[in-house]
């Protein structure tokens, strides 16, 4: 009876033991579970950082082309009218400016949005919201034909005289380029200063041979 005790004993022993066993092995692999979920998350965001930072060196498909752009048949002062699927299609107004590297336009009184104007709080000046134009993908607008009135192709012509124009592929007329074309946007500065060289000295002879 003593020895069917001891080895009974013995039995649940070996049994506690197992389940102690199997219960740190269970431990162990749930560690083991939880820190490859953590190395896995870590690397996700080092490869999210790594992409942004790529990107931000990269620039877009648009400016990419873009820059590869070397012919500009509509300029500033053209008349011209929306065209495609844009919103605004249909609508003519005149090109207030080219933004060649973006390979956009800005047309006067046309694609009009909402634009917030910082006050400043020192001058005790409000911040407030005005109306103003954004700008549209230079392949959306067509220049308009100035005797049918309606948007046309073009094609370059090299006159008699040698004077290059844009004609018509609508009546055939010339498209002249805009009057404001001549003048700068941003005026040369015409007052003399100190630094400025006269007029008599610059005319001056100042080499004694």
């Amino acid at each position: 009876e003593l020895l069917k005790r001891t080895a009974q004993s013995r039995n649940r022993s070996t049994q506690h033991l197992s389940i102690f066993a199997d219960g740190e092995d269970q431990t162990e692999t749930d560690s083991n579970r939880v820190k490859d979920r953590t190395d896995m998350s870590a690397r996700n965001r080092l490869n999210k950082i790594a992409q942004r930072i790529a990107q931000q060196g990269k620039p877009s498909p648009q400016l990419r082309e873009a820059a590869k752009k070397t012919r500009w048949d509509i300029v500033r002062g053209d008349k011209v009218q929306v065209i495609g699927r844009h919103p605004e299609s249909g609508k003519q107004g005149v090109i207030k400016e080219v933004l060649r590297k973006l390979d956009r336009v800005i047309v006067e009184g046309v694609n009009m949005g909402a634009k917030n104007v910082r006050g400043d709080k020192e001058r005790g000046i409000p911040g407030k919201t005005i109306s103003s134009e954004r700008t549209i993908h230079y392949s959306n607008v067509s220049l308009v034909d100035p005797v049918k009135g309606i948007p046309t192709r073009i094609y370059k012509k090299v006159l008699d005289s040698g004077e290059k124009v844009r004609i018509s592929k609508k009546s055939g007329a010339i498209i002249p380029r805009p009057e404001i074309l001549k003048y700068r946007r941003k005026p040369v500065n015409s007052i003399v200063t100190e630094s400025d060289t006269a007029d008599e000295d610059a005319w001056a002879i100042t080499y004694k041979g």
